[in-house]
């Protein structure tokens, strides 16, 4: 990528209640509510304003309250950034749903709504419409760019990979090669994710998958490492922007269970399949086979379920099926 000489800045950057000079560091949190015990609730930001010019990024984690390597994650690389040399300013939202992280669940434990299915949200609804509703119009206007941390939840495990949002390649395929990882997941059909309302704005934003079912210190890396070189990438820190040689394009198709029962997987995260190839079982309490799942067609296990209590219509599996290449 290109990008113009760098110069020395003199203005302050704003975000909600923050105000951080050229070469400083804050933190602090953007009002949403209170709870019922009087506490304010809201986005907890880090902000990082570079002393010379660059683009805004902003990178989140946290919209699921059990998804937590991307948290860690954030909170490291931006203690690692120096504002002295940075170009531009990186806007960190480690736990954007503390309500959820404090449930240790992935939905909101006020109201119970899953916020990545919400957005652009209702300033006027409950607590997690209203948290979607502050970060579209506090947030989204102060940044140029936005990467979802995710992972799979304590539900399941995903491979690494990045969402990008069919319908907006020109604007976001940059960001999602910079991601670093080789399976690029074209689509997301379900709406209501943050990135959703930043690509409405004509802003690039993309979603990062990687590891899930309990915290892991190898999962922490990789968002660390897609971040690092996504700064890279966007010219806001030195050093040389890695790209792979060819990328895989992936759609997602999603197995929900016909039975309840106890769920085993015969496939991991990332494994490629075979139309037809056991991907998982699930079995009554005595051992019975009640159902198994097989992959419909020739592709890649994207995610997997690890909770083992399974009901009628859970998401069991999700599989890829390989669109083609991107080469950069």
């Amino acid at each position: 990528m290109n990008h113009a000489p760098c110069t020395e800045r003199n203005d302050m950057y704003s975000i909600g209640s923050l105000t951080v000079a050229p070469g400083e560091r804050a933190q602090g949190l953007i009002p949403v509510g209170t709870s019922t015990y009087g506490v304010e609730l809201g986005i907890p930001l880090i902000v990082v304003n570079g002393a010379q010019d660059g683009p805004v990024l902003c990178v989140d984690a946290g919209v699921h309250g059990d998804e937590y390597d991307g948290q860690e994650a954030i909170r490291r690389v931006l203690a690692e950034i120096d504002p002295a040399t940075l170009r531009g300013t990186v806007v960190g939202i480690p736990c954007m749903n503390t309500p959820a992280f404090e449930a240790a669940a992935r939905a909101s434990g006020i109201d119970h709504l899953n916020l990545n299915r919400i957005f652009p949200g209702d300033a006027e609804g409950s607590y997690s419409q209203r948290l979607a509703a502050t970060f579209v119009e506090q947030v989204v206007p102060a940044v140029d760019a936005v990467v979802d941390l995710h992972t799979g939840g304590a539900y399941g495990e995903i491979a690494p990979l990045v969402i990008l949002q069919g319908g907006y390649e020109d604007l976001a395929t940059d960001l999602a090669l910079a991601a670093g990882h080789e399976l690029v997941w074209k689509g997301g059909k379900w709406g209501g994710t943050v990135r959703h309302p930043v690509l409405a704005a004509g802003k690039p934003a993309i979603t990062i998958e990687c590891g899930g079912a309990t915290y892991r210190e190898t999962n922490v890396a990789h968002h660390m490492n897609s971040i690092r070189n996504i700064l890279r990438s966007l010219g806001m820190t030195d050093g040389e922007v890695e790209l792979r040689d060819t990328y895989t394009t992936v759609a997602g198709t999603f197995a929900r269970s016909a039975a309840g029962g106890f769920f085993v997987a015969r496939a991991e995260p990332g494994e490629t399949c075979k139309e037809g190839d056991l991907i998982a079982t699930i079995t009554d309490h005595y051992g019975n086979t009640l159902e198994e799942v097989s992959a419909p067609q020739d592709g890649i296990v994207l995610w997997v379920r690890r909770i083992r209590t399974v009901r009628p219509g859970d998401e069991v599996v999700i599989f890829g099926e390989v669109l083609g290449e991107i080469r950069p």
